[in-house]
């Protein structure tokens, strides 16, 4: 099995490098037959996090014909915008960089990556309204930070998808997480999902974290408004 984390300028590392170091620890308790790669649309390269001045190594180009998992955190950080005096000003950024990715390869490939029936694709945080914004799951169940823009499920609701406030949600082959942290909670759920429940707990042993909270599925009776 082969996992993808996308990279793109700006990316949030923990929304990234959450999920990676948990599906590497999966790779370690199947003795290598899950692999896992640090990815972007243009291929490998440094890739500058939205949390200067780090940066992190991809190392191959984002192939939805041969991932059979697809992870795509949100944005963080800021940047600097000079202004008429020349000094550098900090600004937030999260649009901008959620922008520039838009405006590059990375739609088109993760279209691909949806239309493609073996492979799941994930999402930590704003990654899930990268995939909203350009229609790529309307009508799906699907969740992100829920103060992001000042209403990150609302902003899903806009584009045709149907917003949960939950941490993980599972909606068969679209799997998202709604928080940074959440991230690693969606490694593992993914992890059993795959790899059976042994697996999954032996990397949560490993990293000395306990899952959090219930993974929400369209499943069963609607619940009694009290």
């Amino acid at each position: 099995m082969l996992a993808q984390i996308v990279l793109f300028d700006g990316f949030d590392p923990l929304d990234a490098l959450g999920p990676y170091e948990v599906l590497f620890a999966g790779g370690l308790f199947t003795n290598g037959d899950l692999k896992v790669e640090l990815v972007t649309a243009e291929g490998p390269r440094d890739v500058p996090s939205g949390t200067p001045p780090l940066s992190v190594r991809a190392t191959a180009r984002l192939s939805p014909e041969r991932a059979d998992l697809i992870v795509v955190p949100g944005a963080a950080g800021r940047i600097d915008a000079p202004d008429d005096s020349e000094l550098a000003q900090r600004v937030d950024s999260i649009a901008h960089h959620l922008e520039r990715a838009l405006a590059s390869e990375l739609p088109g490939l993760l279209r691909d990556a949806v239309e493609r029936p073996d492979t799941t694709v994930a999402t930590v945080c704003a990654g899930s309204l990268v995939l909203a914004v350009t229609g790529l799951i309307a009508g799906r169940h699907a969740t992100t930070h829920h103060t992001w823009d000042r209403n990150g499920l609302a902003r899903l609701a806009e584009h045709g998808v149907t917003p949960v406030e939950a941490r993980v949600v599972d909606d068969g082959d679209l799997v998202s997480a709604s928080g940074v942290v959440s991230g690693v909670d969606l490694g593992l759920h993914l992890l059993e999902r795959f790899h059976g429940p042994r697996v999954a707990r032996a990397a949560e042993k490993l990293l000395g974290h306990d899952r959090q909270g219930l993974v929400w599925r369209a499943e069963g009776p609607e619940p009694h408004t009290v």
